[in-house]
């Protein structure tokens, strides 16, 4: 990657990461065109291809801009020694506000990455990718499980609100008029429901 990318405008550094990250989510390494990331950020392909050299090249600069840009929202929302599940997912989802707002389709790249099969695509994000999921395996061993009602199975709980917050983030994006703000309200009115379903009030 050329450094002189940053030395663009942030507006034109933040249309083309955002243009990637969209193609890239949608289709995956394999599909993902560069005539379709250079036709959404508006600019040419040759300029595209002097600052990240080729598709992978791009594809690796942007899985370590976005592990890097969510890890910064992270230590900057979540508590390390937050213990509540509920507590501890509202502040992931205010982290996840702040990286919306900027990059709305960060955290969907970064989950469509899970299940990329070409190789090349793969081994080049592997080191960042193992990085990622084991802070996020961190933060998910942070609760306490027994803050529970008898008969209800924290760790099921807790998967229960990890599925439904990405999916329903997944729902957002495919809307022509996505919005982080409502998203984030949507998403605390799902760990509202479920702590009054499965805990003691706190």
């Amino acid at each position: 990657m050329n450094d002189k990318f940053f030395d663009l405008k942030k507006e034109k550094q933040d249309r083309i990461i955002n243009a990637a990250l969209s193609v890239f989510a949608d289709y995956g390494y394999r599909f993902a065109s560069t005539d379709d990331i250079v036709r959404e950020a508006h600019i040419s392909k040759g300029l595209l291809f002097h600052y990240f050299e080729s598709k992978l090249g791009l594809y690796t600069f942007l899985y370590d801009y976005s592990v890097r840009y969510f890890f910064m929202e992270l230590d900057g929302a979540v508590n390390p020694k937050e213990m509540n599940l509920f507590t501890l997912y509202r502040q992931l989802e205010l982290a996840k506000l702040q990286v919306l707002k900027i990059h709305p389709y960060l955290l969907a790249f970064l989950d469509k990455a899970d299940y990329e099969n070409v190789s090349e695509a793969r081994l080049a994000i592997e080191e960042r990718q193992n990085e990622y999921h084991a802070t996020l395996e961190k933060i998910a061993l942070q609760p306490n499980m027994h803050q529970f009602l008898p008969g209800v199975e924290g760790e099921k709980v807790q998967t229960i609100l990890r599925l439904t917050l990405r999916d329903l983030m997944l729902h957002h994006l495919r809307e022509h008029s996505f919005n982080a703000e409502m998203l984030y309200e949507e998403s605390m009115n799902y760990i509202s429901l479920l702590q009054h379903l499965g805990s003691e009030a706190m």
